[in-house]
């Protein structure tokens, strides 16, 4: 197994822990697909793939529908994706990703929260080369021949294929997305889930008291509302 199962298998216990957190996370991604393309899942590819996470993490459909009927308001406010790069303690990379109705507000808390934590909030590309931007898709394993798919996908810069609880995970280049996601509908194959990660090519250990100082960042910038996801180069 590669470098995305080893960071699969780390994060898939941590990532959004509390239930009604993921539904404001995905709320927001709702808002932003809406925006970007329309309210009709059939034409809205990114809307699609929203839906599918949305189904997956059990946020019952009268959400998921709500979420986009406020979505096509006029008065509803666009969330902005907006990408925060930094340091920790102990010199760990660290990138926040974040959907924002207030870029000024964001900022703010972000970089009070490295400041309070003995950390640096970086300028734009800073951290960001220290990791590698991968598309990953969960697919329903019934019926599904491991070795031909691996083959069908090479075409399409597929890195990583495993099984896991008997479905497919499978890992590419982050602009591969698409086609991915195409091949996917087209052959049939049921998508249960998709998203992006972001994977460090380059890892750091820690001591026990060194990572609870990280722990302290990160519990901090992870309760934010405005934050989507957290990424760090700490070796697992």
């Amino acid at each position: 197994m590669g470098r995305a199962f080893e960071f699969r298998k780390e994060r898939k216990f941590k990532r959004w822990a509390s239930m009604s957190k993921t539904f404001t996370r995905l709320g927001k991604d709702i808002s932003i697909a809406v925006k970007e393309g329309g309210p009709n899942p059939d034409t809205n590819s990114r809307l699609r793939a929203v839906i599918q996470n949305a189904k997956a993490a059990n946020m019952p459909k009268e959400n998921v529908e709500r979420a986009i009927k406020k979505a096509t308001e006029k008065d509803t406010a666009a969330y902005k994706e907006v990408l925060f790069e930094g340091y920790g303690p102990h010199g760990i990379a660290i990138l926040v990703e974040t959907a924002t109705d207030n870029n000024n507000r964001t900022v703010a808390n972000i970089r009070s929260y490295f400041n309070k934590c003995n950390g640096t909030l970086g300028t734009q590309g800073s951290v960001e080369f220290m990791f590698d931007h991968i598309c990953n898709f969960t697919i329903k394993g019934e019926n599904v021949n491991l070795e031909e798919l691996e083959l069908d996908l090479i075409d399409y810069g597929a890195e990583e294929l495993f099984e896991e609880d008997g479905n497919v995970i499978v890992y590419a280049p982050f602009d591969k997305f698409g086609q991915m996601q195409s091949f996917f509908e087209e052959t049939g194959l049921e998508i249960i889930s998709s998203g992006f990660d972001r994977i460090p090519t380059v890892t750091k250990s820690l001591t026990e008291e060194q990572q609870a100082d990280i722990d302290k960042l990160l519990e901090k910038i992870e309760e934010d509302e405005d934050v989507q996801n957290v990424f760090t180069n700490v070796a697992k």
